[in-house]
């Protein structure tokens, strides 16, 4: 089930056709081209929009995030993260009630593509990814990393999300405020994948705010391309 505009399949009633429960689903149904699918996690009525990567090899992967252009704010407040936002084919936040949904049907495990401004790309993949419910502050549960981009969620691993108008982390500010983001924020972070896009990778700011990733490229280089992507197992 495929449409090429988000308009058009929120506008699909569900008793048309049985969604997918992911993009692997989609997958061994024959839909083999990257792209805009309707899918339904199992145990909710909640239609949602994703973006499946079918090329990444072995194919499967429900894309959560991506930055690849700055043309979306990230800078959201609670119930923004929660909802989602940004274009499906482009830059967007999946929602962390969709992302609960998903992540909780099954064991599901996390890819994170990571790309430089020289075009140097990299990834991390964690065994093992879910998130509480809202009751939980989506709390983050990770499992044990390989790659070769570096470690730099398991840090996170265990805490609540936080927004600029909800503070769960470690830090005596909020750390939302300084990072320009919402993220699993311990004190403050390793990571910040929903931080300020800067174009060129090493950036000037009051704050350490990019999009970055730690242990690749440093806290003080804002990477081109990020991707978040789950697939079931």
């Amino acid at each position: 089930i495929e449409a090429s505009r988000a308009s058009v399949a929120s506008a699909v009633p569900s008793s048309v056709y049985s969604p997918f429960k992911d993009c692997l689903q989609a997958l061994e149904d024959g839909h083999t081209t990257s792209g805009i699918v309707l899918v339904k996690p199992e145990n909710t009525n909640r239609l949602m929009q994703v973006w499946c990567e079918q090329r990444h090899d072995p194919g499967g992967w429900t894309v959560i995030q991506r930055r690849q252009d700055g043309s979306v704010n990230f800078f959201r407040n609670w119930e923004t993260y929660k909802q989602g936002f940004g274009n499906i084919d482009g830059e967007y936040w999946l929602g962390l009630e969709n992302i609960y949904w998903l992540t909780n049907q099954g064991t599901y495990k996390l890819l994170v593509t990571l790309e430089d401004w020289s075009g140097r790309k990299t990834f991390a993949e964690y065994a093992s990814f879910r998130i509480g419910s809202e009751a939980d502050s989506y709390k983050l549960r990770v499992g044990r990393y390989h790659g070769n981009a570096g470690d730099s969620l398991t840090w996170h691993n265990g805490k609540r999300f936080t927004t600029l108008d909800r503070d769960h982390d470690a830090y005596t500010g909020n750390c939302a405020h300084y990072q320009k983001g919402g993220w699993w924020y311990n004190a403050c972070a390793h990571s910040n994948l929903n931080g300020v896009w800067y174009r060129g990778g090493h950036y000037r700011s009051r704050y350490q705010d990019g999009v970055y990733w730690a242990e690749f490229r440093g806290g003080a280089y804002s990477l081109k391309k990020v991707t978040m992507m789950i697939r079931f197992y």
